[in-house]
């Protein structure tokens, strides 16, 4: 671990070097990020858990660079070409991109055309004419000639050398590197259709005459113009100037002559009506040409790819957090609904602890319509278990499945039920994965479905734990990105919210378990092994008993396991058992209890934390400890709460431009959000629709899970779109009046809508763009969570997908 590199970290950190240090050696110790964020505070100098991820991926980042660096360093050595000065090139080199360049001309490649040429003796050619333009190209290379060498005449010795100068200009770091950052800066990318292609790739409609600046470009459309071109629909091109102005009309183009001509004025060279000039000019146009304009091609694809991928990566992301640190409705019986037409209503009710206690399949819907039989099914089952909440999935037939729920209620007012919508995103897959079949072995895979919207529904972070999170599919463009990027993104999301709300170990599950800080997947399975042995723990000491679990795996789980009702009422906080003597000191200053202690702000308020910091904790920990003993196991997720659908507004037929409905976000993208208002339809507020002011990121506005009040702009019954405002108080821009497609070749038609590979965000012309890839398992969306993928199948923007 070079000192470089945390300095670079804490820099980028704006943070003291001091802490990025403690910060290392804590996570080379082996230490999560949970673990330092709550318990290491004083080591870090508060380093908050998203400090700590960036850091984490930046010396993640920064290590394999030294890595690499060092192997360059090796190659470039072996070859006998590694000089004083080439080094200190390499060791300022600040980035993966940097250090290839420099490498490029040392790297090993297949015999080129310049290898050639220089072994048979052109390079001193070449070096002449670079050097004095004044000389005759063709005359000079007449001394060149030699048939037994390969060089037949003048033209083969001018073009070996040539050969031999295009690979320098290309082999050049600081002039690739400047050519890159121009054309970054003042490209396009272009999208065309292949011919014949026009009707099967009606989806990517939107990219048929496309182009966009590099630095315009959003993740989700440069996302759907790769997958286009791989479903081979569409051919991109990365040209060097923006083809259009901002008013959609072509600008005059400064065309590649101005790339030319940095690379001509790097060697040298101008035309100045010397003898040599126009074949140096020349030269220079083949170099840009076949091989620094392909580099910079290959370059800036794989430069807005990754740009992307980690928007998008950064977008579900974001949308998981929320999805999982949504609000629970408790520990109460619940009865679960997976709607369905020809196979039934799956119906799984659970107790308030989740455990299943009852199964049927009812049978409401076409073809049967057995709607009374059906509620008298659920009658019985909800007064003989007591259930309180009827959780309803949001796939096919969920809102005939809602309205029966309804009419449940309406019937039996004297059950006092509650029915909710919520997400079938992953159901399916849990259902089929090996953990159901170990956790529910005795019922058939298409109820397992029933018990989890139950359970989801009471506990969606315990429940949805023991999903694959990239199955949930809260993302865009999900399976288009790097699986080891998106994987580790959200491992760490899941990590972080189940630490922050903590577990209680007598009841939680393997998968969940494995997500608390220091325990993987066999130390969980222990756990819940000697749980089952044993009987639930008393107190977290018993922790130690379990097999495998040592001292480091204690010192990192125990804070954020919790035991309700133990032996010792701290071992339900979040206080870890290392502090429990700061919290001795605080009882014998109050003289009381730590029973009657807990809970007494007024008495915990008065006290000072600074008479109990000691030379292993500080003012941040104590502090900690008393706001703890405040509120002991306090949940940070927000309170329940539902979205009440407008009565008589079930379906798209049904709405009207300058209706007021209330409704759920089930997503949020980069151009705006979908909300639920009750037809089985997402609807789309775009991000112009949001505020009176600017909105830079819906996300600063709204997220799923939230209750809103959105007016309809307009509905597309024939087209299945929606479009909302969240600005009640006046009519939002129409989607023509957000800049709709101007004349001209490709412009954008709407710079900050959304898309998914064809169509538009809302309704009308500014909608948001279909070509979302399907999602693996079962969709819907929810009173607090689904899938783009599912939102935009409810919002008629997946057609053909």
């Amino acid at each position: 671990m070079t000192t470089s590199i945390q300095q670079k970290i804490a820099e980028e950190l704006g943070v003291r070097e001091r802490q990025v240090k403690a910060a290392v050696e804590l996570l080379d110790g082996g230490a999560t990020v949970p673990f330092i964020a709550r318990y290491r505070k004083e080591a870090t100098g508060l380093l908050d858990d998203a400090q700590l991820r960036t850091l984490e991926e930046r010396l993640r980042y920064l290590r394999e660079l030294e890595e690499r660096r060092t192997a360059v360093l090796e190659s470039i050595e072996a070859q006998g070409k590694l000089d004083e000065a080439l080094r200190e090139r390499i060791m300022a080199a600040d980035s993966k991109a940097r250090l290839e360049d420099i490498y490029l001309p040392f790297k090993p490649k297949r015999r080129t055309r310049a290898q050639i040429a220089r072994e048979a003796g052109l390079e001193p050619l070449a070096d002449r004419l670079l050097t004095d333009p004044g000389l005759e190209p063709h005359v000079v290379a007449e001394a060149f000639v030699d048939p037994d060498g390969g060089v037949a005449d003048a033209a083969a010795a001018l073009d070996g050398a040539r050969a031999i100068l295009v690979e320098r200009f290309a082999e050049d770091a600081d002039l690739i590197g400047t050519l890159r950052e121009r054309m970054w800066s003042r490209g396009a990318l272009v999208s065309r259709v292949r011919e014949g292609k026009e009707e099967a790739g009606a989806k990517f409609a939107d990219y048929f005459d496309f182009a966009e600046p590099f630095t315009r470009l959003p993740s989700h459309r440069v996302l759907a113009m790769f997958r286009g071109e791989k479903e081979e629909v569409l051919d991109l091109s990365l040209e060097p100037d923006t083809p259009t102005g901002d008013d959609g009309a072509p600008e005059p183009r400064s065309g590649p002559g101005d790339y030319e001509l940095l690379v001509a004025e790097r060697f040298g060279i101008a035309d100045r009506g010397r003898p040599g000039d126009r074949w140096l000019m020349e030269t220079v146009r083949w170099a840009w040409r076949t091989r620094l304009l392909v580099h910079l091609g290959i370059d800036l694809r794989l430069r807005l790819r990754q740009a992307a991928e980690d928007d998008a990566v950064r977008v579900f992301a974001t949308n998981l957090r929320d999805l999982l640190l949504a609000a629970p409705a408790g520990s109460r019986p619940t009865m679960g609904l997976d709607p369905g037409f020809r196979t039934g209503v799956k119906v799984a009710v659970v107790d308030a602890t989740g455990k299943v206690v009852a199964t049927e399949t009812i049978y409401p819907h076409e073809p049967r319509r057995r709607w009374d039989e059906s509620i008298d099914v659920l009658a019985r089952l909800a007064r003989q278990h007591r259930v309180e909440l009827v959780a309803i999935g949001n796939g096919t037939a969920s809102r005939e499945t809602d309205r029966l729920a309804g009419d449940l209620i309406g019937r039996h007012p004297d059950l006092n039920l509650t029915k909710v919508v919520v997400s079938e995103a992953g159901a399916s897959v849990y259902s089929a994965s090996a953990y159901a079949s170990r956790e529910l072995p005795e019922l058939d895979v298409s109820l397992r479905g029933a018990v989890s919207i139950a359970r989801r529904l009471q506990d969606p972070l315990a429940e949805l734990v023991k999903i694959d999170p990239k199955s949930i599919g809260v993302g865009q463009y999900q399976h288009d990105v790097s699986e080891a990027k998106l994987s580790r993104s959200l491992d760490a999301v899941v990590e972080d919210c189940v630490n922050a709300v903590g577990v209680d170990v007598n009841t939680a599950s393997a998968p969940l378990l494995r997500r608390v800080s220091g325990i993987g997947e066999g130390l969980a399975e222990n756990i819940v092994a000697h749980r089952d042995a044993h009987g639930p723990f008393r107190t977290r000491r018993a922790l130690k008993d379990v097999a495998r679990l040592g001292p480091k795996a204690f010192e990192q789980c125990a804070g954020f396991l919790r035991i309700p009702g133990g032996d010792d009422p701290l071992d339900a906080s979040s206080v870890h058992p290392e502090a429990y003597p700061v919290v001795r000191r605080i009882l014998k200053a109050t003289g009381g209890e730590l029973k009657s202690l807990i809970g007494q702000g007024s008495v915990l308020r008065s006290l000072r934390p600074t008479d109990f910091v000691d030379e292993t904790f500080g003012l941040p920990t104590v502090t900690d400890i008393l706001r703890e003993l405040e509120k002991p196991g306090r949940d940070p997720r927000p309170a329940f709460r539902t979205a009440t659908f407008t009565e008589g507004v079930d379906k798209l037929e049904d709405l009207a431009a300058g209706m007021v409905l209330e409704g759920v976000v089930t997503n949020v993208a980069a151009f705006g959000a979908f909300v639920d208002v009750g037809v089985h339809q997402d609807g789309l507020v775009h991000v112009s629709a949001m505020s009176k002011s600017f909105v830079k990121d819906p996300r600063d506005v709204v997220k799923p899970g939230d209750i809103v009040r959105v007016r309809v702009l307009d509905v597309d019954v024939p087209r299945g779109r929606i479009s909302l405002s969240l600005r009640l108080d006046e009519d939002a821009p129409k989607p023509e009046q957000r800049g709709g497609a101007p004349a001209g070749r490709g412009r954008e038609r709407d710079r900050d809508r959304g898309d998914r590979g064809g169509g538009r965000s809302g309704g009308g012309r500014g909608s948001a763009r279909r070509g979302q890839p399907r999602q693996q398992g079962r969709s819907g969306g929810f009173t607090g969570d689904t899938a783009l993928a599912d939102a935009l199948r409810r919002a008629g923007l997946d057609k053909g997908l």
